[in-house]
């Protein structure tokens, strides 16, 4: 218990676990319609996506690191999105050793006529809270992605280990 706050129910518990677990369901399911409209992969949509959340432009090292992609991997996801003229690349103005990924100006527009709805839906329905729910809610989310993070970095450490104690049939 919280300094005289009283304990929530399991059963409230439970319903919040199955509402963010919705949350997740949910953002899947729109990745999935989005990629679908711009007829892109899914894995093409994280770039575009990550793009248009910069304002448009980054590196491919930026890319790579946002999408989870190798710098190889990466290389051949600019390559599509350039082919589909989704983004050009261009020399970096602060160093001309980098190239600058950017979005073009069609794929910007289509994701403004994508996101923007739903933009303004979302904001309608936050704005219908106090500041103080609203600070409780982003602090409540910010924590779990924090705590989620870490319990995938666990996992993936579990993984190696016991991947480590695995051992490998000798070849005769």
């Amino acid at each position: 218990m919280i300094s005289g706050k009283i304990k929530p129910s399991k059963d409230l518990v439970e319903r919040l676990y199955a509402a963010v677990r919705g949350i997740g369901d949910q953002a899947e399911s729109t990745r999935e319609v989005i990629a679908g409209v711009l007829g892109l992969h899914r894995t093409d949509l994280a770039g575009v996506d990550f793009l248009y959340a910069k304002q448009g432009a980054c590196t491919a090292g930026e890319l790579s690191k946002a999408t989870g992609l190798s710098s190889g991997a990466t290389t051949t996801l600019i390559d599509r999105l350039e082919k589909a003229g989704f983004v050009a690349r261009e020399d970096d103005p602060k160093d001309r050793r980098r190239q600058m990924v950017r979005l073009s100006d069609r794929a910007s527009k289509r994701c403004e006529a994508i996101y923007e709805p739903i933009r303004k839906d979302l904001f309608r329905l936050w704005s219908s809270y106090t500041a103080d729910e609203l600070e409780l809610v982003e602090g409540f989310i910010t924590r779990g992605i924090k705590l989620h993070a870490e319990s995938l970095e666990r996992l993936g450490s579990v993984s190696k280990t016991s991947q480590a104690g695995v051992r490998k049939p000798v070849s005769r």
